[in-house]
């Protein structure tokens, strides 16, 4: 069977509806899906978990601080209608829109106005992130791209560069666990860490509670699927692995189109 346990859909910061999604998985051939969108639970409200082809597994993707590094955790198998979920899905995008309203009040600064209530018009009202920011700009002139809006305005040390003020990696764990979930690292590679400090967030990781890591997301090298094997089995984690699918086109992150998890590990939904 074909798992896909990590896709976003017009929820978060996908560009595919719910329904978009699961046809699409469908069409690739993924028997079991899970929707992880950033911080909220609202795609599971809009899609019916009884599928005729495919089996849908509840997911989210929260966000969090480690050493001062971005970090996100997926909670699978989750209780959608637990406290737990509920209290973490609300703190979280309340925590996205504070932060965007500072966004805005800086880029108010820097001359640029409307900007918060630009970007969330673009979010249609649900997630909003820089992105949207930097569409927001571009429509209104300021700039000619997306990259010239993360150039000027949006990236790092720049007006719309404004850090999270997440909850803790404990909590965030604790979030999923008290919702009958599995907290799984999502995509340990991306975080573009050194061996020695990605071996300090997987201790940390476990110390916290968590007990799953992503060993292959999206289409990586067989060097890299190998090592990350390696260092889930020697964590005796659970393995995970998906596509982090956000739109069509983009080869690499495609629905289902990524190596098999490695035979020595132990995968994650054997304890769904």
């Amino acid at each position: 069977m074909l798992f896909d346990l990590h896709s976003h859909t017009t929820f978060s910061d996908g560009v595919l509806t719910p329904c978009e999604l699961v046809s699409r998985a469908v069409g690739n051939g993924v028997d079991v899906l899970a929707i992880t969108d950033h911080d909220t639970l609202d795609a599971y409200r809009d899609t019916p978990l009884q599928q005729d082809n495919i089996r849908l597994v509840t997911g989210i993707e929260l966000s969090t601080q480690w050493e001062n590094t971005g970090i996100h955790v997926l909670g699978l198998n989750i209780d959608l209608d637990s406290d737990s979920i509920i209290a973490a899905a609300k703190s979280q995008s309340e925590a996205r829109l504070r932060r965007a309203r500072r966004i805005g009040e800086n880029l108010h600064k820097k001359g640029v106005d409307g900007a918060f209530d630009g970007a969330l018009k673009l979010s249609n009202g649900t997630y909003i992130g820089r992105p949207h920011f930097a569409q927001y700009l571009v429509n209104i002139g300021k700039v000619d791209s997306i990259s010239a809006a993360f150039r000027k305005y949006m990236g790092d040390g720049k007006a719309g560069d404004v850090k999270q003020q997440w909850a803790a990696l404990p909590k965030i764990i604790a979030w999923i666990r008290n919702a009958n979930g599995i907290a799984v690292l999502a995509h340990p590679l991306k975080y573009k860490l050194t061996r020695t400090r990605l071996k300090r967030l997987l201790d940390d990781f476990i110390d916290a509670g968590g007990q799953g890591m992503e060993v292959v997301s999206g289409q990586q090298l067989p060097q890299q699927t190998n090592d990350m094997a390696q260092l889930c089995e020697q964590r005796k984690l659970l393995a995970s692995c998906g596509s982090d699918f956000h739109m069509p086109g983009r080869h690499w992150a495609e629905l289902g189109r990524f190596a098999p998890l490695p035979g020595n590990v132990t995968p994650v939904w054997e304890h769904f």
